[in-house]
């Protein structure tokens, strides 16, 4: 029997979203941005990725004008989160100015430049792309992020393969799918393992969700 062994493998497929710029849309962009990001276990730059695609949106509504036909993308750019907002306008460009909170004007650009890492805009005939990138955690674009408790688990899981009831032969590699059985093997055995002993698995299984909570921030 091979060592099963999980790798990286989390597909995630650029959104590309389109819309019309108009304020009640940002709420529901929020969202869609919050839902996607989560599916991409991408939880620690929900808040950031939030404020910029708003920012950038927002940007859109006062310079080119309410209603304008827009798109929203998000991407991986290496292990980099990039947020592309697509509108067709090459004339009105967003300017960093020096931070002056007393007028209303500019200070999007401000937080913008204060939160993304880097950003920029693209000009084509007749139309931009303002875009933004944050870092993550990530050490490949399609791995996990950086996580002890995720590392401990995917360790666990390797050394599982080697008493793990079904034969895979000679693979080596275990996709999501497959790892995904195999954790269900393994709550399955601890919960007998913690009943063997007297304890209260509901009990403990509430407290294991409050911590995974916890590291990803919710």
């Amino acid at each position: 029997m091979g060592v099963l062994k999980v790798v990286p493998c989390v597909r995630r497929k650029p959104l590309e979203l389109p819309f019309l710029a108009e304020p009640p849309e940002v709420a529901g962009l929020r969202r869609v941005v919050r839902l996607h990001l989560e599916a991409w276990g991408l939880h620690e730059v929900v808040d950031k990725a939030q404020l910029c695609m708003s920012e950038l949106v927002t940007n859109v509504i006062r310079h080119v004008g309410v209603g304008t036909p827009t798109t929203l993308r998000l991407a991986m750019q290496g292990t980099r989160l990039r947020i592309e907002v697509h509108d067709p306008d090459a004339r009105a460009l967003p300017t960093l100015l020096a931070p002056d909170w007393d007028r209303e004007e500019g200070r999007g650009v401000v937080l913008l430049d204060s939160i993304a890492d880097s950003w920029g805009v693209f000009l084509w005939e007749g139309s931009k792309v303002t875009w933004c990138e944050l870092v993550t955690s990530l050490s490949s674009p399609e791995g996990h992020v950086g996580n002890l408790g995720v590392a401990r688990a995917d360790a666990l899981l390797g050394l599982y393969g080697r008493v793990a009831r079904n034969q895979l032969g000679s693979a080596s590699r275990l996709d999501v799918a497959v790892a995904e059985e195999a954790a269900v093997d393994i709550v399955a055995d601890l919960a007998m393992w913690l009943r063997a002993h007297g304890r209260d698995v509901e009990d403990v299984l509430d407290r294991a969700l409050v911590h995974c909570d916890a590291e990803f921030g919710l």
